[in-house]
């Protein structure tokens, strides 16, 4: 079993291919479509074949055993502006794990993997949303909560808050580097503008 990353655009094909059926497992292109789908893959359908914004440099992570892939997600980045100061940050999307391995822990070791190669990148934090019923799950895998916080997806023109009507998100982060952890408390119940585009609104 091995924890294995590339570009999203670079997957090797076979391994691309389980990709998109975890996801069309997770998320079946006849349901209706939830576009917040961000870190918890709680979302309907990606599209086969234009998964994130290419802008996002979206890279896939993937636990594979024996050539089967048994968990996967993306990291996706962007520069943003937050009280006046500048951040690189990264969220987690497109969570999700085989339907018959479920309850192994899988996920939670490509989470926490994803932590940890987050913090070894040149990010200054990570930032991302999931169902509240998701909490404990993400911080069992190194995440921690931000109380009262707020993100703002979509783009200026169309914002798509996390607080939205009949959404029950909470928020979730850790900071990587110095001035990040130095800054953290302006991220406390805040609205953070993320503005991640029309594909990965809330990523």
């Amino acid at each position: 079993m091995q924890i294995m990353s590339f570009p999203e655009a670079a997957t090797p094909p076979q391994l691309r291919a389980q990709v998109l059926d975890l996801q069309r497992e997770a998320w079946p292109p006849a349901e209706p479509v939830d576009p917040a789908a961000a870190a918890s893959g709680d979302a309907a359908g990606p599209a086969p074949d234009h998964v994130h914004d290419p802008a996002l440099e979206p890279l896939s992570m993937l636990l594979v055993a024996d050539g089967t892939v048994l968990a996967a997600l993306d990291v996706l980045a962007k520069p943003i502006v937050h009280a006046g100061r500048r951040y690189r940050v990264g969220g987690l999307s497109t969570v999700v794990t085989r339907q018959a391995v479920r309850g192994q822990g899988h996920g939670r070791r490509l989470v926490a993997a994803a932590h940890e190669a987050m913090r070894a990148s040149d990010l200054d934090l990570g930032v991302f949303t999931c169902d509240r019923p998701l909490q404990a799950f993400y911080e069992s895998a190194g995440w921690q909560h931000l109380p009262g916080t707020v993100l703002i997806g979509g783009t200026p023109q169309r914002p798509f808050p996390s607080d939205r009507p009949g959404f029950d998100k909470v928020t979730m982060a850790d900071f990587f580097t110095d001035r990040a952890r130095h800054d953290r408390p302006a991220f406390r119940h805040a609205r953070i503008e993320l503005y991640p585009g029309d594909i990965d609104k809330l990523w």
